[in-house]
């Protein structure tokens, strides 16, 4: 088997999966488009679609797709801290059968609190995935120096590498990826393009070769979820146009 393309939920943009009926409605166009599993975005919920994650799991089992797990939270507050509702997240994630948990970063300092989390992943046994977000937090830096403690403590911690968002905190992707790349377990794939002074997300295969050049330097077999807009008329063969071009790349 290849390596597994996971979609993103939000890569169909939060009005679509909205007027659809949910994440649990895009499904069904998920795993038409042969992809291996779908990323599940808790921001995406509604209050009453939180309350009914069991189903959301079921439905996602029964359609043989794997699934992973995004809480648009840090890890660490702002003191420094590890961010108190940790557990329920990562309790969402397990009700869902989610493979991992995705969060950013946050405002690590330098091994506090890492024993704790320890515990809590023990408790949970649910596998952690740390992601560069679009924050200062986020920055090669301070991911190097959570990436280092890890590896000094043995914390059963991955990240997830966004190949876009350091542009937006003015990094290198190629130098994130020469120094993070033993520790990526997921990637999220996408291209980006100056915008207002800014970047937006842009499919790969719009842009030049330097996302496939990226993407060569990062573990092979890291899964890897499509998170650029997936737009037209049927989101199914548009989708799988992207699982079958991640899969083989």
């Amino acid at each position: 088997m290849g390596r597994k393309i996971m979609v993103v939920t939000a890569a169909y943009g939060a009005d679509q999966v909205r007027q659809a009926g949910g994440q649990r409605a895009m499904l069904p166009v998920i795993a038409a488009a042969g992809a291996d599993g779908v990323e599940i975005r808790r921001e995406l919920f509604s209050s009453e679609e939180l309350l009914a994650l069991p189903a959301l799991g079921e439905s996602i089992e029964l359609l043989g797709l794997l699934a992973c797990y995004s809480a648009p939270v840090p890890l660490f507050t702002p003191d420094g801290t590890l961010n108190p509702d940790l557990s329920w997240y990562l309790a969402e994630a397990t009700t869902l059968n989610a493979l991992w948990l995705k969060v950013s970063l946050g405002h690590f300092r330098d091994k506090q609190s890492l024993e704790e989390l320890r515990t809590l992943l023990n408790e949970s046994g649910m596998a952690l995935v740390v992601e560069n977000d679009q924050t200062d937090c986020g920055q090669l830096a301070p991911m190097q120096r959570f990436k280092a403690a890890c590896r000094v403590l043995s914390l059963p911690v991955t990240l997830t590498f966004d190949m876009g968002n350091w542009l937006w905190v003015g990094d290198s992707p190629e130098e994130a990826a020469r120094h993070l790349a033993p520790a990526v377990s997921y990637i999220h794939v996408k291209a980006a393009v100056p915008h207002h002074q800014q970047f937006r997300a842009i499919a790969p295969d719009h842009a030049d070769a330097r996302w496939l050049e990226l993407l060569n330097q990062l573990p092979s077999d890291a899964p890897r979820g499509i998170e650029f807009p997936l737009e037209g008329p049927d989101l199914a063969a548009v989708t799988r146009h992207y699982v079958n071009l991640l899969r083989e790349e």
